[in-house]
C-alpha cells in the first residue's frame, strides 16, 4: 500500500469517526429540543456546553482531577512493578507457566469490582481502596502479557545466542527483552485502560473525592446539565490518556 493511499485511508477513517460523533450530538440536540425528551433526564447539549465552559473557567474540577490522576498513577506503577517482575519470574520455567498462566487467566475473568466492599472495609473510603482496586485489576493483563512475551520466545534465538556464548545478562538484554517488549507494551496499555476505568467506576460507588464522586454528587442533586458536563470532561480526559498510551506503545515498537 502506497503512502498516499495509507494517508487517504486514515483521513477517511477520521472523517467517519467525526461524522459519527456529530450525528450523535445532533440526535441528542433534536431529541431534547424538538422530540419531547425530558431535559431533567437528558439536558440539551447547548446547556451542557455552557456548564462545561463554566466548570473549566472556575477550575473547580482541579481537586477532583488531582485525586483521580494520583490514584491512577500510583495504582498503575504498583501493577507495572509487580506484574512485570512476577511475569518474568514465572516465564523462566515452563512448569511455572503451565501452573500459573491458566490460574492467573482464571482470576482475570472474575469481575474484581465485586470485591470493592472488601477493599473499602480494608482501606477505607479514601484513595487507598481505589488504588488497591485499580492495581489489582490492571495487574492481570500486565502479568499475563509479560509471561506470554518472555515465555514463548522462539527457541532458535535462545539456542543461537547460547551457542555464541551469550551470558545471562546478554541473553536478557539482546534476545529476551527485544522479543517480549512489544507484547509487554500491549499488556501495559491494557492494564492502564482497565485501571482508569476501575478507579472511575469505584469512585462513583464509594468515595470521598474524585471525578466519579463529583458526578454522583451532581446526579443526587439533580444538576443533570452540570453532571453531563463532568461526564464529557471525564470522557475527554480518558480519551487523551488512552491516546497518549497508544502513541507511546507505537513509538516504542518502532525502535
Amino acid at each position: 500500500m502506497s503512502a498516499r493511499q495509507d494517508r487517504r485511508d486514515k483521513i477517511a477513517s477520521r472523517a467517519v469517526q467525526i461524522g459519527f460523533v456529530v450525528a450523535l450530538i445532533g440526535l441528542w440536540y433534536f431529541g431534547t429540543a424538538y422530540w419531547g425528551i425530558s431535559r431533567i433526564l437528558l439536558p440539551n447539549p447547548v446547556n451542557v456546553w455552557s456548564e462545561l465552559k463554566d466548570v473549566l473557567a472556575s477550575g473547580e474540577y482541579l481537586p477532583d482531577l488531582k485525586v483521580t490522576l494520583s490514584e491512577l498513577a500510583i495504582a498503575f506503577i504498583i501493577s507495572c512493578i509487580t506484574g512485570v517482575t512476577l511475569g518474568y519470574l514465572i516465564s523462566r520455567s515452563q512448569y511455572l507457566i503451565r501452573v500459573f498462566e491458566p490460574l492467573l487467566a482464571g482470576f482475570y475473568s472474575v469481575p474484581v469490582i465485586l470485591f470493592l466492599p472488601l477493599y473499602v472495609l480494608f482501606f477505607g473510603l479514601g484513595p487507598g481502596s481505589k488504588i488497591a482496586l485499580g492495581a489489582t485489576i490492571s495487574f492481570f493483563p500486565i502479568v499475563l502479557n509479560t509471561i506470554a512475551g518472555f515465555g514463548y520466545v522462539d527457541k532458535i534465538f535462545i539456542t543461537a545466542a547460547r551457542s555464541m556464548g551469550a551470558s545471562d545478562f546478554q541473553m536478557f538484554r539482546y534476545v529476551l527483552l527485544p522479543a517480549a517488549f512489544p507484547i509487554i507494551l500491549t499488556g501495559l496499555r491494557m492494564g492502564f485502560t482497565v485501571a482508569l476505568l476501575s478507579i472511575l467506576g469505584s469512585e462513583t460507588i464509594a468515595s470521598l473525592a474524585g471525578l466519579g464522586h463529583r458526578i454522583v454528587h451532581l446526579a443526587e442533586a439533580m444538576e443533570t446539565a452540570r453532571m453531563f458536563a463532568y461526564i464529557a470532561f471525564v470522557v475527554v480526559i480518558a480519551a487523551l490518556l488512552n491516546t497518549a498510551m497508544s502513541t507511546l506503545e507505537r513509538r516504542a515498537k518502532r525502535r
